[in-house]
């Protein structure tokens, strides 16, 4: 029987050493120090996205390459029958009385980036022609030109008319520009929209819409197309940001669809560095840039084994344990070279390394062009390891420079909290640090780890920590290098029990910048790191000055007071999430006295988080301030 009792109690020593993975996480807040992008956390405006912080939307897709701005109908092409109709107004609830009135769409979403202080992403039309009207499919006989359709003139050459000739049979870029500039103001404003995107998805365009756009794009016609739009849109707001070629995938990557001119440009190996150089070329014979940003679109192209052990999709495939862990793996396609996803890019273009590669293009042929992903995704949004891809991914473009992104379809089921573990851990609109600082771990098969720092107080670092195994927890070694002593850690954590973030405890005893943390299987962890020594929420000191804000949460008014030693005030303001100027707050008092107080009302803003930042002449302090 002691026999039997031994075999027993191996087992069981080996089962429970299986069940744990010994991980170290590696954090050192002075190395690849970089601004991550606000913008990355953007959603394409399909969902009630205004309750998770997000801070950009996309207005995009198959449908507003055939709208037409004159009176807001679209056509489907193959997405429905190729149908021409009211879809549009009809999906973004505009009244009735609002479907015919000229860019009604357009403003109607402008207005809800407004209201959510986000960036707003419009699309303009570029292959040729819009639907003229709402009177449903259109069949083959009918394609473009033909009655159908309305041809799109970049340049009207005229007078610009607030309520458009809807009988002339042209539609113009330049006067839709016209119309909402006339209502928003341009890009430099603070209402002005941010960024247009040329049209959606070129290397298909005779697939998504058959009978608008007949025959196969070349590499050539869109090189011409898109040079003139961009000139069109800088010349309606010289500070507005271009987006293309909104590429929609590894194909139009490589050969823009297998494109009849692709010989032409061999020299540059692909279609994305062919278009980087030629968007260069005519930057420079104008005198300013023509693109912005590189805009593509991404879904993961990865398969896992299902129960029947029949290789599936991520995207489109279920949530079975093969398909979920290949999942959980497909975003290392984006960077890692030592990874090889199993599709037909990892078998014969393997190491992608997607990110890496578009950088090298531009920093080639196209320098200081900034980067987004307006469409991507990696399935099964209603399980967990949907989750964890997701906020591996938005960590990539936060670590590697992305300068936007959105999400395609709605930010819902476990889509949401992966977005919350960066822009709402704490139901308070808290979000993670902007400023990207290295971290690594010793095992990227089994977990993922992101970390950054406020730029508006370093005192806070942040850590996201993932476990992607199915099976075994993570017994994760945290070791960190900064300037700052940690000693106290706020967890908030995504796992398996259901789809909400929850505030699990404290961390009390980190002792230099080390500490251990058991992490379960099939979970995201958010690590909020403080010194405990510094003061409280209502509280900020720095040296020798306190600045201090009650009370807080507010309706709207606050009591700021300053107490300084030496150093003098050189400015006051309020700013929103992104860090854009809300206020400057004036004030009288001598700026050298030892207590400065004024009073901040932001009562006609909604309700949020904002901040209150004090500059002075021996540093810059911070205070978020709650508005209820």
């Amino acid at each position: 029987m002691k026999k039997i009792y031994f075999i027993i109690i191996v087992c069981l020593i080996s089962i429970t050493i299986k069940a744990q993975l010994a991980t170290t996480f590696t954090i050192n807040t002075n190395l690849n120090r970089m601004a991550i992008s606000p913008y990355i956390y953007g959603s394409n405006g399909q969902s009630n996205d205004w309750d998770l912080n997000i801070t950009a939307r996309r207005l995009g897709g198959n449908r507003l390459t055939g709208y037409n701005w004159e009176n807001n109908y679209s056509n489907a092409g193959v997405d429905y029958l190729n149908e021409s109709d009211d879809y549009m107004p009809f999906i973004m609830n505009l009244p009735n009385n609002q479907y015919l009135v000229p860019n009604a769409c357009l403003k109607a979403f402008h207005d809800t980036s407004l209201s959510m202080n986000c960036y707003s992403l419009i699309t303009l039309p570029m292959a040729g022609y819009v639907a003229r009207d709402g009177a449903g499919p259109v069949v083959q006989t009918d394609s473009a030109p033909s009655p159908s359709w309305r041809k799109v003139i970049d340049q009207k050459g005229s007078a610009f008319l607030l309520i458009p000739d809807t009988a002339d049979g042209f539609v113009y870029v330049d006067e839709c520009m016209n119309n909402l500039i006339t209502q928003f103001g341009t890009a430099s404003t603070g209402n002005g929209i941010k960024g247009y995107e040329m049209d959606n998805e070129w290397a298909i365009w005779n697939g998504t819409h058959p009978y608008l756009h007949p025959d196969q794009p070349m590499i050539g016609e869109v090189i011409g197309k898109s040079t003139l739009l961009s000139a069109t849109i800088k010349g309606m707001d010289a500070n507005a940001e271009v987006y293309g070629p909104v590429d929609y995938g590894y194909t139009s990557y490589l050969s823009f669809q297998f494109a009849t001119d692709l010989s032409n440009y061999s020299v540059y190996g692909n279609f994305a560095y062919a278009y980087m150089n030629a968007m260069k070329h005519a930057s420079d014979s104008v005198g300013h840039r023509l693109l912005d940003v590189y805009d593509v679109h991404w879904y993961s192209e990865a398969s896992g084994p299902d129960s029947s052990n029949n290789q599936q999709n991520v995207y489109s495939g279920p949530n079975d344990r093969g398909v979920a862990i290949a999942r959980m793996q497909a975003p290392r396609t984006l960077w890692d070279s030592s990874y090889v996803e199993n599709s037909w890019i990892g078998q014969y273009y393997s190491p992608c390394v997607y990110i890496r590669a578009l950088q090298y293009g531009i920093d080639t042929y196209n320098p200081g062009t900034k980067l987004a992903f307006t469409e991507f995704g990696y399935g099964g949004e209603n399980h967990i390891s949907s989750a964890i891809a997701l906020t591996d991914v938005l960590g990539i473009f936060g670590r590697f420079g992305v300068y936007m992104s959105s999400v395609w379809g709605g930010i819902n089921n476990y889509f949401t909290p992966a977005y919350q573990i960066y822009r709402n851990y704490d139901g308070s609109n808290s979000a993670f640090g902007d400023w990207h600082v290295d971290a690594s771990t010793n095992d990227y098969t089994n977990s993922s780890v992101y970390s950054a720092l406020q730029s508006s107080d370093t005192t806070h670092l942040h850590i996201i920590a993932l476990n992607k195994n199915y099976d075994s927890t993570l017994v994760a070694s945290f070791n960190i290098a900064a300037n700052t002593t940690f000693d106290r850690a706020d967890i908030y954590a995504l796992t398996q029990a259901d789809t909400l973030l929850h505030h699990i405890g404290t961390i009390n005893n980190i002792t230099n910048n080390q500490f251990n943390y058991t992490i379960p299987q099939l979970s995201i962890y958010h690590f909020v790191l403080t010194n405990s020594s510094l003061s409280s929420d209502n509280e900020m000191v720095k040296g020798d000055n306190q600045l201090i804000v009650s009370p807080n949460p507010s309706k709207g008014l606050y009591n700021l007071s300053f107490s300084n030693s030496e150093s003098s005030i050189e400015r006051v303001e309020v700013t929103d999430l992104i860090r854009r100027t809300l206020q400057n707050i004036g004030f009288t008092s001598s700026i050298n006295q030892e207590l400065f107080s004024t009073m901040i009302d932001i009562q006609a803003q909604s309700a949020g988080v904002y901040f209150v930042k004090l500059t002075t002449t021996e540093g810059v302090l911070v205070k978020k301030l709650i508005k209820e």
